[in-house]
């Protein structure tokens, strides 16, 4: 049943990873900061989503990445929010924090402000934490105003999260 709230393409990655999750018997948690909880909404349309997701934080504000994710306070001075660093420590700190076997982590720059010479509106940063794996990492730049750029990287960690069930 596709949801009313999101794309098809959002809630068939939520779907598709919600079944390759049972069927492995695998868990998930989330830590997002420009998505702003879509992914943890996108996992709870599905009935049945606490057979598979343990929980979610929204660490929008660094001192949050620090205290709920564990994410060190020089990565985020050395590297910025908005970094493939900061994206690995979140992931990492989202299993470590719930116990889940798969980290689910996206932090980057929606726009319309925010924008530095380096780091553009649409940069977005992904990683996917699998417990005694290697964590793996995406870079983003999606097209689009706020909510398009949200959206994508939404399906964009969906499907890297879909990609750490096979490792």
């Amino acid at each position: 049943m596709a949801s009313d709230l999101f794309p098809a393409d959002v809630s068939r990655g939520a779907r598709a990873l919600h079944t390759v999750c049972l069927e492995h018997g695998l868990t998930v948690a989330t830590a997002e900061s420009c998505t702003g909880g879509l992914i943890a909404a996108a996992l709870t349309e599905i009935a049945g989503a606490s057979d598979v997701f343990l929980g979610g934080y929204v660490a929008y504000a660094n001192a949050a990445k620090t205290r709920d994710l564990s994410v060190p306070e020089s990565l985020l001075e050395a590297h910025g929010a908005v970094s493939a660093e900061v994206a690995l420590a979140m992931a990492e700190g989202a299993v470590e924090a719930t116990g889940a076997d798969i980290g689910i982590s996206v932090t980057g720059i929606a726009g319309p402000g925010g924008a530095t010479p380096t780091k553009p509106v649409g940069l977005v940063h992904i990683a996917a934490a699998r417990r005694a794996h290697a964590t793996l990492e995406e870079r983003h730049v999606f097209p689009g105003d706020r909510r398009a750029v949200r959206l994508a990287a939404a399906k964009a960690a969906l499907a890297l999260a879909l990609r750490a069930t096979a490792l």
